[in-house]
């Protein structure tokens, strides 16, 4: 590293701080003093014991030294640097001359003998001051709005409320599993939580390209057996792409999509809490980056949705009210999502059958155990190697792969 050294004000203050113990010390404390001063400082002892007997205060400069450079070298850098397209003042000071002769050369500036010296022997420094200096009367330039923002300006902010009484509108999020490093391409989980039932999809997907995030997307809504009425998102990237917005139409008719307040987590506040208590539960922190892994995920994943909605009683709020202390809430008898979907009426009764008959087929406990092992299974594959790139065409659900391990 290179060596600190004091600036000017910051020397008196040291020989500020020092000077009464100067000159109320001995003889031999004084030469040790001054040694002290002088290694700090760097100034010459003479100088130190000048200034421990004098005020220590910095003096103002006498006499101002005029400009060296006139309004010419302004006028001749403002061409020089717009022809350099405003390139750092180390990049250009070194080519002053050789640019200044090529605009005179095709009539851009005048060049005489006197700027020509200038334009020479002028520093870096000086170009950096001259160059702050001009640039304070150049336009702005206005940066162009970008895709995402465009696209994000088309959906409302909205909240969800916590009261909804039918199913259908949904939080949606990621969660990813990169890992301590969030290097390269790695697995993120898509989380769907309707707010009124509590009902929740997930579907897994190798980074976050469009084409991953709509057959994830696809994946989930194949499988929520009521209609989706609402897409409630936080503000990400990865939500608010042109393809995307040309999805959501010709996917769902009349879907309404909104989107929570930027930096603002409670908008989304079921989603949210099922990152935690439902996917961080069963498949903590570690790092997930390959095809394989994704396809494994989602197999571990279809089986998470039947025992999640089918067999994990939930509570939900029912009132809150302000007492003059604090809020008091009041939660509803537990029930799982497939029965408070069921209750809210929105279900053909052929579907209620189909969705009643698969609870009566499985074994709850048995099922609890093959989620573990598929989990254990899953953590045991390996790793992305370093310097091969994943296919994530073998991730989706329209390849011949995917359906062949989904079917098994």
């Amino acid at each position: 590293m290179p060596e600190e050294r004091l600036n000017i004000d910051e020397r008196f203050k040291v020989l500020r701080l020092r000077r009464v113990a100067y000159q109320r010390a001995t003889r031999a404390e004084k030469t040790r003093i001054l040694d002290e001063l002088v290694a700090l400082t760097g100034l010459d002892r003479k100088t130190v014991i000048r200034r421990l007997n004098g005020s220590c205060q910095r003096k103002k400069r006498r006499k101002q030294r005029g400009r060296s450079y006139g309004p010419e070298v302004d006028d001749a850098l403002r061409v020089i640097w717009e022809t350099h397209n405003h390139i750092c003042a180390e990049r250009l000071q070194p080519n002053l001359g050789a640019m200044a002769e090529q605009l005179a050369l095709h009539g851009e500036m005048r060049l005489t003998p006197q700027l020509r010296e200038q334009l020479r022997r002028i520093s870096v420094s000086t170009v950096q001051r001259i160059l702050r200096r001009i640039g304070q009367d150049m336009p702005r330039r206005r940066r162009a709005a970008s895709d995402t923002a465009s696209a994000r300006s088309q959906v409302p902010i909205h909240r969800i409320p916590w009261d909804t009484p039918l199913p259908g509108r949904f939080e949606v999020d990621l969660v990813h599993f990169c890992g301590p490093q969030t290097s390269g391409e790695y697995v993120y989980v898509l989380v769907m939580v309707d707010v009124a039932s509590g009902w929740c999809e997930t579907a897994a997907m190798l980074g976050r390209s469009y084409l991953v995030m709509q057959d994830a997307f696809d994946r989930c809504l194949q499988r929520i057996p009521f209609p989706t009425l609402e897409i409630h998102t936080d503000n990400g990237t990865e939500f608010f792409s042109d393809h995307l917005l040309r999805y959501w139409p010709t996917r769902i008719k009349g879907l309404e999509r909104t989107r929570s307040r930027p930096y603002r987590k409670n908008d989304a506040r079921f989603v949210e809490h099922r990152n935690g208590a439902l996917v961080r539960l069963w498949l903590g922190h570690d790092r997930l980056d390959t095809a394989e892994q994704t396809r494994a995920l989602n197999g571990f994943l279809n089986l998470l949705w039947l025992y999640f909605n089918f067999f994990q009683p939930i509570m939900r709020l029912q009132e809150k009210a302000w007492d003059g202390t604090r809020v008091r809430r009041k939660y509803d008898q537990a029930a799982t999502p497939l029965d408070r979907v069921l209750a809210s009426g929105v279900l053909s009764p052929e579907r209620s059958e189909e969705l009643l008959t698969l609870r009566g087929e499985t074994n709850p406990r048995q099922l609890r155990r093959q989620l573990e092992r598929e989990r254990d299974a899953l953590f045991r594959l390996p790793l992305a190697q370093e310097g091969r790139s994943e296919d994530v065409r073998l991730t989706l659900l329209d390849n011949p792969t995917e359906r062949r391990w989904a079917s098994e």
